[in-house]
């Protein structure tokens, strides 16, 4: 079996695409005169109707303030909020809830961690990424290099957009302090071997974040299988809110970490001659939370589980084949990452047609797409391209989106041939 099939095995008969697209509301509206093709999952997915109606529940039902309250209403909402972590601590299969932090996102949760690692950072100190890494996977440790004086060391990207294995494990030398890397390249969609990063870091002693914003509602996870230190996703790329996302750490490294930001929730006790912190994980939840956002993000992890991730995935995998086909035989188009197991997600540049005009065209016909450099420059870099025209599929696409997409491209390519 290749390794796209174990991570992507075939979708079970029973899974409908009209019956899932029906809990979309999104994908029955128009745009410019035409009916939307949203392609653009990478970015956002759209939320479900079960998630939409959760959040409408708290609104009306039972908005109030989380863990301090003394009244009914209060209650119910620390109890759909803690419950909300628990689903987040199964979904990752973490072990245990004390490890899921709530953050704003993928990026707040990479941020958090950078924050926290100052006292770990000297001048001889070394941090590993990878030249596929989002910007939010780049910046923080840039901060913390200038705060900390440590050098940044970058694993070279292969030609078919693969990570170069043999490079990064080159890379794992004494002074390495921490491997941050993308589960799957948001710009490619190419999946990284995190599980054998991890196992080549354990053996070093050095500890692994993984940025799994692109991954967390597509490909099932287990933190502890993979073996990583940290684990970052983002609630809005998984048909879940806006402004929420978890960060899931091993306790170890919650104990010994300073908190990220001051204020209420994270104390046990507060004087002028001291304060005494609460433990892990409200230890890094300063100030009310986002109680709705994290109730939605349960919500959508309740939707996907219901309709069985492994199968949601796989229905995807055959768009990205079809996908695939499909745009390879386009002249002039040139895929940018083709290596195998993929998420489903084709970046490509089109010969003489700026990415930015070939999204405005696509637009015109009704089909979003994502074009520029993806928070990813330093990869655009590596290919020599200023950017690409980026398609992401959902379970809730289907081939007649994608042959519109293939359509409006090649009405592109005759307006600039």
């Amino acid at each position: 079996m290749s390794a796209a099939a174990e991570i992507f095995p075939r979708a079970a008969k029973a899974t409908r695409v009209a019956d899932l697209r029906a809990d979309f509301p999104a994908l029955a509206t128009q745009v410019n005169g035409k009916p939307l093709a949203y392609l653009d999952n990478a970015a956002s997915t759209q939320r479900p109707q079960p998630v939409m109606d959760a959040l409408r529940r708290y609104e009306v039902e039972m908005h109030a303030n989380v863990h301090r309250g003394l009244h009914a209403r209060s209650d119910q909402a620390t109890a759909a909020f803690e419950g909300a972590r628990k689903r987040t601590c199964a979904w990752l299969n973490a072990a245990s809830a004390e490890e899921i932090v709530f953050t704003r996102g993928a990026t707040e949760s990479i941020n958090l961690v950078a924050r926290c690692m100052d006292a770990r950072m000297g001048a001889d100190s070394e941090i590993l990424l990878t030249q596929m890494e989002h910007h939010s996977n780049i910046v923080p440790w840039q901060q913390l290099r200038e705060r900390t004086g440590a050098r940044i060391r970058v694993a070279p990207v292969l030609d078919s957009g693969a990570l170069d294995l043999k490079a990064l494990e080159r890379l794992i030398g004494r002074n390495l302090k921490l491997i941050a890397v993308a589960h799957v390249s948001n710009a490619m969609g190419v999946i990284n071997p995190v599980a054998e990063i991890c196992r080549m870091a354990r053996q070093a002693g050095v500890p692994v974040l993984i940025d799994g914003a692109q991954a967390a509602g597509h490909i099932p996870l287990d933190v502890q299988e993979l073996g990583c230190d940290f684990y970052a996703l983002s609630g809005h790329k998984m048909y879940a809110p806006t402004g929420i996302g978890a960060l899931y750490a091993r306790r170890p490294w919650l104990e010994e970490m300073p908190p990220f930001l001051g204020g209420g929730e994270m104390i046990l006790e507060v004087r002028f001659d001291g304060t005494r912190y609460n433990a892990p994980p409200h230890k890094f939840e300063a100030g009310t939370p986002n109680i709705s956002g994290a109730i939605g993000l349960g919500a959508a992890m309740d939707y996907l589980a219901a309709h069985g991730l492994e199968r949601l995935a796989a229905i995807e995998h055959e768009l990205l084949e079809y996908a695939t086909e499909r745009l390879d035989g386009i002249p002039g188009l040139r895929i940018i990452g083709t290596a195998a197991p993929k998420s489903a997600v084709v970046s490509f540049v089109m010969e003489d047609i700026h990415p930015h005009d070939l999204g405005t065209i696509l637009d015109h016909e009704g089909v979003a797409i994502r074009a520029g450099h993806h928070c990813a420059m330093p990869l655009m870099e590596r290919f020599g391209v200023p950017g690409t025209s980026r398609a992401s599929f959902s379970f809730y696409n289907t081939r007649d989106e994608i042959d519109r997409l293939a359509g409006g491209i090649e009405t592109a390519r005759k307006l600039f041939g």
